[in-house]
């Protein structure tokens, strides 16, 4: 670690209301015996906290917790622990610093795992909705592509937003924003009025 960043780690500990987080900091960088040993034991629980939240939230089970767990303590050993460097305890508490890499280490995570799926072979089971009482656009059939139907069954029907429907069908979000544009495009030129 150059003289400079340990400069800015000092400067850190004597201009901030959590001292003790700083000098944890300080101590790992500079290497001190024992340290690692007491980030450790200090925030693990903060840690696994949220991953086990992060993992439940998204309904899987909780057998990746430790792997996740341990790709979260080497995002913060890595390169000479230059993440932790980057704690800036005005901006908030170490834990709450922690429980936020640790929830999108987590989501990095399942990402991985999640399989691409083509938005043509997405059921049309995912478009289904409850019957409600308002109005709705009878649209003929063959008018638009399946995947175009879908897409519109979800932002309108659904009242999904574009990134929670690309999350779902594992696209990108342009996809779903061009797919909604090409369906409204068709349905324009469907119901113009007739001069």
């Amino acid at each position: 670690m150059t003289a400079a960043s340990l400069a800015l780690v000092g400067d850190l500990v004597h201009g901030s209301k959590r001292p003790d987080e700083v000098r944890l900091i300080q101590r790992l960088v500079r290497g001190e015996q024992g340290a690692w040993d007491s980030f450790v034991e200090r925030f693990a629980p903060v840690i696994y906290g949220a991953v086990i939240k992060t993992l439940r939230r998204s309904g899987r089970d909780l057998d990746d917790s430790s792997d996740v767990a341990q790709d979260v303590f080497v995002r913060l050993c890595n390169k000479e622990y230059r993440l932790l460097r980057r704690y800036d305890p005005s901006r908030a508490a170490l834990s709450t610093w922690l429980t936020i890499i640790s929830t999108s280490t987590t989501i990095d995570h399942l990402r991985r795992l999640k399989p691409a799926t083509a938005l043509d072979d997405v059921s049309e089971d995912i478009g289904a909705i409850e019957p409600q009482l308002r109005f709705k656009v009878r649209i003929p059939p063959g008018l638009l592509s399946p995947r175009q139907s879908l897409i519109l069954k979800l932002l309108y029907d659904r009242d999904m937003d574009v990134a929670d429907i690309a999350g779902k069908l594992s696209v990108d979000p342009q996809t779903v924003r061009s797919t909604h544009h090409k369906a409204l495009i068709k349905l324009r030129a469907h119901f113009k009025p007739e001069n």
